[in-house]
């Protein structure tokens, strides 16, 4: 089936796709507050992996299917971890524990460490503790250091604080090897829990939601004296590094553990406290859900918080086999409870509209316990979601804290329904500013096409307009943004081309020489390119490329802003840019504060119907530092005469623009044949096309 996205328009759902799953990373390692359910977090990042999958030419070092939690906070010092604390992959049912159990013998077959699928393979149980991870570092003994995941390579150093926890030593007497890595739960039992939060209450001091919340939170505090007064514990139930050195020589593993189970055990005799009570071998399915189910059933009578247990193969050979991918260990699944459950009064529907335009649900509720939380708000998330489960406001609903953390409406109790209640629907106006309000066909987005016009979309969109490649206003950056906007005195984009010195001398720490500054940069920027004014109205799926083709092939403002979808589809710009292009002009708001543009000074130079394209036809790549061009001037310059920019190398490929440091560019390009060239000769080129 073709991706129904082209590469731009995947680029830019990518982008969001990757500062909403970082952002939701943020609150959950960093913040340790999470806002947002595993399955939601789970759709989110399987979406991404798909169009990474497809395009891999986006994949960047920041995406997080390269990367495991968050930056680690800078108010605690970092530390690099030797050997990577990834995430375990999530299961939630008897199928996806099927799955693995199949992909692990598949693999294990496929290298001759089992001969069929029918052969026993142990594997071992153990709980999955809710705390937090933690990573201690031993050295002939000692404890040197102590970190928390962070993002699975560097960790919060919290040393001095782990060091208050009497269930960790600080010196191990038991003969252990010269650097020992431990890792295991820092967690706070629920009967301790109960007496910390009254003690908190007392004193006025605050209430914390849940022991998880109140472990991270005393761990991760910057004054250790804080965290000795708070009833931490700590469960080993794994190892990092473990070596000897020998003569300069590292000798990995040198007690000769094979097992998941040795490893439980070596950890008792070196004197940490570990979980033996609730742990199990399994060699099958069957086995695996016995074990689940009699956890499920003791739950509350264990005494720390868990969210669900741990298959591992029990075997160390296995396991090195199985490997890893870039965010969990193959040869390990985590079997998650089902979510808390309970019902209340559905008072509300309100919309909200985030800083992109999309319209989402918010269901108010009559306040309600649940697992402790009391929860007063829950998303709906859209449209078809309410009309599939038949929400209705005034109904009795069903609430679920999915993964014992946020709130879910599960649906109506039916028989509680009072009379003459109505099916919800999403207005066709937009509750912030009226706009118009466009629906997806599939029904699950609703989007405020008022970008310029609405007040719930305006900072996200003068970051953009502003911004280098767009209008390119010197010294117009987020925090002047943010405060003009508090401050009410910006209320769209053309509100930028009233501004005075003494609106800037208005506002904290803004001098006179750099607002007279400012107000220069914004008169230089009244005379944009066509194609860098189109990208500065952050149009739905116009980026660069497509603004640059919009110029081209219409030449001047009014001839875009008067296309109907069918004309803009017949000059080459994709179906889905189309409809979103089209939808933006025709929405009033945004032709009115188009015109304020125009009336305040700000006019596109146009394209010219004849231009001079010496480079029409050729596709460019370009690598390393350049020395004379800076890269996004060469850039523009091969597109205005032509030329097409690509960022892989490919048989298409006419040349490649080699500077200093060229790398894995350099080494394709010569290997499949393509003509690289210099700065110099790139110049040489283009005088030679314009004179042929």
């Amino acid at each position: 089936m073709k991706f129904k996205y082209n590469l731009e328009e995947a680029l830019e759902i990518s982008n969001k796709l990757i500062d909403q799953i970082n952002k939701y990373n943020k609150y959950y390692y960093v913040y340790d507050s999470p806002i947002i359910s595993d399955s939601e977090y789970d759709n989110l990042m399987k979406k991404l992996i798909e169009i990474e999958s497809i395009y891999p030419q986006l994949i960047n070092k920041y995406s997080p299917t390269q990367r495991v939690g968050f930056t680690p906070s800078d108010k605690l010092e970092n530390i690099p971890l030797s050997v990577p604390m990834l995430s375990l992959e999530n299961a939630f049912n008897k199928r996806e524990i099927e799955n693995f159990n199949q992909r692990v013998k598949r693999h294990l077959i496929n290298v001759g460490f089992l001969k069929t699928k029918f052969e026993f393979l142990e594997y071992f149980c153990e709980l999955k503790l809710d705390g937090l991870a933690v990573n201690l570092r031993y050295e002939k003994g000692l404890l040197v250091s102590a970190s928390t995941r962070g993002d699975g390579k560097i960790g919060e150093n919290v040393t001095s604080n782990i060091r208050t926890i009497r269930s960790i030593p600080l010196k191990i007497n038991n003969p252990v090897p010269d650097v020992l890595e431990v890792r295991g739960e820092v967690l706070i039992y629920k009967k301790d829990f109960e007496k910390f939060n009254h003690y908190q209450k007392i004193n006025n001091e605050k209430i914390f939601a849940n022991p998880r919340n109140a472990a991270a939170g005393s761990l991760r505090q910057l004054n250790s004296d804080v965290t000795a007064k708070r009833p931490l514990k700590f469960l080993a139930y794994g190892l990092g590094d473990i070596y000897n050195i020998h003569n300069g020589i590292k000798i990995y593993n040198p007690s000769n553990i094979v097992s998941h189970e040795e490893i439980l055990q070596k950890l008792l005799i070196w004197g940490f406290p570990v979980n033996t009570e609730y742990c199990q071998h399994a060699s099958s399915i069957k086995e695996l859900i016995e074990f689940y189910d009699r956890i499920t059933i003791s739950r509350n009578s264990i005494h720390y918080d868990i969210d669900g247990v741990v298959y591992k193969v029990n075997s160390l050979a296995a396991q090195k086999i199985l490997g890893y991918s870039s965010r969990a260990p193959r040869f390990a699944l985590a079997h998650k409870f089902s979510s808390k459950e309970i019902s209340t009064k559905l008072i509300n529907i309100k919309i909200h509209v985030g800083r992109t335009g999309v319209l989402t649900p918010v269901a108010y509720l009559k306040p309600v316990s649940v697992g402790g939380i009391i929860i007063t708000r829950a998303t709906l998330h859209n449209e078809k979601e309410i009309r599939r489960k038949d929400i209705r406001i005034g109904d009795t609903v069903v609430v679920q804290r999915a993964g014992d953390v946020i709130p879910k409406i599960i649906g109506p109790v039916l028989k509680e329904r009072p009379l003459n209640t109505n099916k919800f629907s999403i207005n066709s106006h937009c509750p912030v500013c009226g706009s118009s309000v466009e629906k997806s066909e599939n029904g699950i987005i609703s989007r405020c096409t008022g970008s310029l016009f609405c007040s719930a979309q305006r900072k996200e969109n003068l970051f953009h307009a502003v911004s280098k490649r767009a209008l390119n206003i010197d010294g117009f950056g987020k925090n002047l943004v943010n405060q003009l906007t508090d401050s009410n005195i910006l209320k769209s984009l053309a509100d930028i081309y009233t501004l005075t010195v003494n609106d800037l001398l208005s506002l904290e720490r803004t001098g006179q020489k750099s607002s007279e500054k400012i107000i220069k940069s914004i008169q230089k920027s009244k005379n944009p390119s066509l194609s860098c004014f189109i990208f500065s109205l952050g149009i739905r799926y116009v980026g660069e490329i497509t603004a640059d083709h919009l110029a081209k092939k219409f030449y001047n403002l009014e001839n875009i802003m008067n296309a109907n979808e069918n004309t803009l589809i017949s000059k080459g710009i994709g179906q889905v840019a189309s409809r979103s292009i089209f939808l933006f002009f025709n929405e009033a708001h945004n032709r009115e504060i188009i015109n304020l543009l125009l009336i305040n000074g700000v006019k596109p130079i146009n394209e010219k119907k004849e231009l001079n394209l010496p480079l029409l036809g050729n596709n460019f790549v370009l690598t390393g530092k350049l020395s004379t061009w800076p890269r996004h001037l060469i850039s523009k310059y091969i597109k205005d005469h032509g030329g097409v920019i690509n960022n892989h190398i490919s048989r298409k490929t006419n040349y490649l623009i080699s500077g200093e440091k060229s790398g894995k560019k350099l080494i394709e390009a010569k290997k499949i044949g393509v003509t690289v060239i210099n700065e110099t000769e790139f110049e040489s080129l283009v005088r030679l096309k314009e004179n042929s």
